[in-house]
């Protein structure tokens, strides 16, 4: 076993700056090559101090603008109107793509892989689907998907 200080959080390791002991294997082959951590000397126990007060300050500013989106996507409803059969059942669905298309046309560019949406929606009704904007931050966003009137299948 070798102590190392993570320079990047690792899950199920620990947080950027923690001092954790690992297989030497594991540090020298994974750990240490791709920049993950270092080996625990004076200067780079003083290094990863200075670089954990840097990302405090901006952890918290990531935090604090992701509350502010949060709130202001809760207050959002999205509608897609699709196309369903006789019976009600969609053709189609409504996609992370299709959501984060929604969304930047509301001028909220949110990454599609921070839409956590299990499977696609394949039903009419209303979904609330997670959006994943910080760590530590989770908005909710109401999604309803309504029958196209126009083109109902015959």
């Amino acid at each position: 076993m070798i102590e190392i200080i993570l320079t990047e959080h690792i899950d199920h390791l620990g947080q950027a700056g923690d001092v954790v002991k690992v297989a030497d294997g594991y540090a020298r082959n994974y750990l240490l090559p791709r920049k993950l951590a270092l080996s625990v000397t004076d200067t780079n126990r003083r290094q990863i101090e200075h670089m954990k007060k840097l990302a405090s300050a901006r952890e918290t500013e990531e935090r604090a603008q992701a509350e502010e989106l949060a709130s202001r996507l809760a207050q959002l409803d999205l509608v897609f109107a699709r196309r369903v059969g006789e019976t009600e059942q969609l053709y189609g669905s409504v996609t992370s793509a299709d959501i984060a298309e929604a969304l930047a046309e509301r001028q909220f560019e949110i990454e599609r892989r921070k839409i956590q949406l299990g499977e696609p929606i394949k039903q009419l009704g209303e979904v609330t689907v997670p959006l994943k904007l910080h760590r530590q931050v989770t908005a909710q966003l109401k999604v309803v998907v309504v029958k196209d009137e126009g083109s109902q299948a015959r």
